[in-house]
């Protein structure tokens, strides 16, 4: 089950700080990681995937590798996360088996979202719902497009782009089960602290 915050890492080809600041976002309560890199270092994204997948399986915190479904068949990942051009849920079914978790990005699409439910996807994301860094000129999904999913898509639904600690709620709110954080989360001083304070958003959800 993807719930909670959903950590995606920074790029970056300091492996040790890489490691570090995922430990931190663990020990902040991160319930799922996402290795993400777009370096086409292929060397480095088999270096990092692997000690990070042996760090979150210490955490029994699910493993993620974002585009790359032949990096997360080599390393044995716990899944992939596919884009509009990483290929089909129903390729990525084949080659990681029955047991192994399928995200799919569906952009501010509710058809594509019932489409990748309909191949079998294990969860599905939309986004970017607000001003975001990492994909600037992406079109913006509606916060509406979350409470209609609720209704019709019966998988965990993950909610990114420009997400912080002060317009999280509104998305935990509009029916996300998960919230995915890189700036707000890897660019903090204190890692740990962040992941924390996401964390206990969905603390207080749960609670009321």
């Amino acid at each position: 089950m993807i719930s909670g915050l959903y950590a995606i890492t920074r790029e970056t080809d300091n492996t040790a700080q890489l490691l570090a600041a995922v430990t931190a976002v663990l020990n902040g309560g991160a319930r799922t990681v996402q290795y993400r890199d777009k370096s086409g270092d292929v060397a480095r994204q088999h270096e990092q995937a692997s000690v990070l997948m042996t760090l979150c399986r210490r955490y029994h915190v699910p493993f993620i590798v974002n585009d790359s479904l032949r990096l997360a068949d080599l390393i044995g990942a716990d899944g992939v996360h596919l884009g509009r051009d990483d290929g089909t849920v129903r390729e990525a079914r084949i080659i990681l088996g029955p047991d192994r978790i399928i995200g799919v990005s569906c952009y501010h699409s509710l058809d594509l979202a019932l489409a990748a439910q309909e191949a079998g996807a294990d969860y599905v994301a939309f986004g970017r719902f607000f001003s975001s860094g990492t994909k600037p000129n992406a079109t913006p999904a509606e916060l509406s497009l979350l409470r209609q999913a609720t209704y019709q898509i019966h998988r965990p639904i993950v909610a990114i782009g420009g997400v912080t600690l002060s317009n999280a709620n509104h998305l935990i709110s509009a029916g996300a089960d998960a919230v995915a954080v890189i700036g707000a989360l890897f660019d903090r001083q204190d890692v740990e602290e962040a992941a924390r304070q996401f964390a206990d958003l969905f603390v207080d959800e749960t609670e009321d």
